[in-house]
């Protein structure tokens, strides 16, 4: 798994693969691991499907009780605080989660790291997974806060393509989302092998 997220002028940039694999076996190639909690929020996955779907799915929901009860959105700051909290009361019993949460709120936006041990951080950029650290080299050594929007998905797209390229655990497609002050869209679905061929002069 490789996830992907960071800040810039315009926003908060999702690039996420799409390879699930038990052990050495490949599970899926289509594997979505980018979570819609609602149209300001985003999550992302890597670990344990099973457990980031489950804890995820329960933030949402407790998302939507807070708008209900509230009649106001939760705060990107308090979504992933519920998630931490959630996290820290199951502290050292074998859950496997590395997550972002991304969102909007009237503070603008917000990007936050919150794993299973009830880590949360946040940044203007993170990367999960097992091949975050090629994400990282690829995203540290052309980020910067100045790009226009097209510059930042391509940072993306090769920040998930050279990971899956390096990463016998990643692989599938690049899922790329854009989080903006009117909500969340999706970019684009493209086939990392596709990419790698585009990108090929580089690689090599």
């Amino acid at each position: 798994t490789t996830t992907l997220a960071f800040k810039f002028r315009h926003g908060v940039i999702v690039a996420v693969d799409s390879r699930a694999s038990a052990g050495s076996y490949i599970a899926s190639k289509e594997a979505n691991k980018v979570i819609e909690i609602n149209p300001y929020l985003l999550g992302t996955m890597s670990g344990s499907a099973a457990d980031c779907q489950y804890w995820e799915r329960l933030l949402a929901k407790e998302c939507r009780l807070y708008k209900l009860r509230n009649n106001q959105r939760i705060s990107v700051s308090a979504a992933s605080k519920l998630l931490s909290n959630m996290m820290q009361g199951y502290r050292g019993m074998g859950l496997s989660m590395g997550s972002m949460i991304i969102g909007w709120d009237n503070k603008g936006p917000g990007l936050y790291y919150v794993d299973d041990n009830g880590t949360r951080l946040s940044g203007r950029t993170f990367s999960t997974g097992c091949g975050s650290s090629y994400a990282y080299g690829v995203v540290d050594s052309g980020y910067h806060e100045d790009m226009t929007v097209e510059e930042a998905y391509e940072l993306g797209r090769r920040g998930i393509v050279h990971a899956t390229h390096r990463d016998a655990y990643s692989g599938g497609v690049v899922n790329l989302y854009h989080m903006q002050e009117d909500g969340w869209i999706k970019v684009c679905k493209e086939d990392v092998s596709e990419l790698i061929h585009r990108y090929r002069k580089g690689m090599f």
